[in-house]
């Protein structure tokens, strides 16, 4: 269970959070030893001082939840994500540019937002694998490991659909075991996150952690 419960990014990023609810997030992280809370930006700073004793880490979303803003919004918003104290950005790709084949403008928007972590924080790159064919997914995950990216993740758990089995073992297989792999959305139970891990993910994004570590 403990093994488990490091391998979890304890997340709540819907859009009526309030600092309460953040401040429970974090306690439920320090008390079940969750390797990160994953916040939106702006409980980014609250979130580090709730867990300023603990070794549980802040993780925050970059370009969340489209993908669909310009590198220079994103970089910006990794700086600012930086200084305030995440240690692991998630950043969603360009999720139209790469369905039109504009390699260099994914490849180039994920750069921006590495070189800006670099040495600082980890990144992870979500390539929203609902919205993708298969070559599409191949072709994310490769752009990820060429522009330096630490995980390539599934979801963002707010479009059509989240992590699948299938995804995770594609994903494993094109970074191979240089890079992780984080299967997130729609992950609520102990059997699915194992299921997740088998298949290849090294991190499990949920807001049902408890459960999942309960084994419920």
């Amino acid at each position: 269970m403990d093994e488990l419960s490091k391998m979890i990014d304890h997340t709540l990023l819907k859009a009526d959070a309030t600092k309460e609810m953040i401040k429970v997030l974090c306690e439920e992280a320090i008390e079940y030893e969750f390797f990160s809370v994953c916040v939106n930006p702006y409980y980014v700073n609250f979130a580090k001082e709730q867990l300023n004793n603990s070794n549980v880490k802040v993780a925050t979303v970059i370009g969340f939840p489209l993908g669909s803003t310009t590198k220079y919004a994103k970089l910006h918003e990794a700086q600012n994500a930086i200084r305030n104290g995440a240690n692991e950005l998630d950043m969603v790709i360009n999720i139209g540019a790469l369905k039109a084949k504009d390699y260099e403008i994914v490849k180039e928007d994920i750069e921006a937002v590495v070189n800006v972590a670099k040495g600082k924080a980890l990144v992870k790159v979500i390539i929203e694998t609902c919205l993708l064919e298969n070559e599409e997914k191949v072709m994310a995950c490769k752009l990820a490991k060429e522009a330096g990216a630490d995980f390539v993740k599934t979801s963002t758990g707010f479009s059509t659909g989240g992590a699948t089995v299938e995804d995770v073992k594609l994903m494993r297989e094109i970074v191979g075991e240089s890079m992780g792999v984080k299967a997130s959305g729609g992950i609520r139970d102990y059997k699915t996150a194992m299921k997740m891990i088998e298949a290849g993910a090294n991190r499990i994004g949920a807001s049902a952690s408890i459960k999942i570590v309960k084994g419920e």
